[in-house]
């Protein structure tokens, strides 16, 4: 599963320097995640590392981009080659 960012994203700043996979990128008007790079942190750590800091709570996994643990951890060994 990917995570995605809400309209509720404030812009502060704090998910994009924690993402290990550097899947977290400014967008037109919000913060935005690809989802080819986010491996939800599987591979580096326990928990998605943007959602542990997020102050508004505005990263949910995304409905369209469902993943098993084994193709996160997959998707993890291809961008770390």
């Amino acid at each position: 599963m990917a995570l995605i960012i809400t309209d509720d994203c404030i812009n502060c700043d704090v998910c994009e320097p924690e993402c290990p996979n550097e899947a977290i990128t400014p967008g037109e008007e919000i913060y935005e995640i690809d989802p080819n790079k986010c491996t939800e942190c599987v591979g580096h750590y326990d928990e998605p590392q943007c959602q542990q800091v997020c102050p508004v709570d505005c990263i949910p996994v995304d409905p369209e981009n469902i993943e098993t643990e084994e193709e996160l951890m997959e998707k993890y060994h291809k961008l770390t080659g």
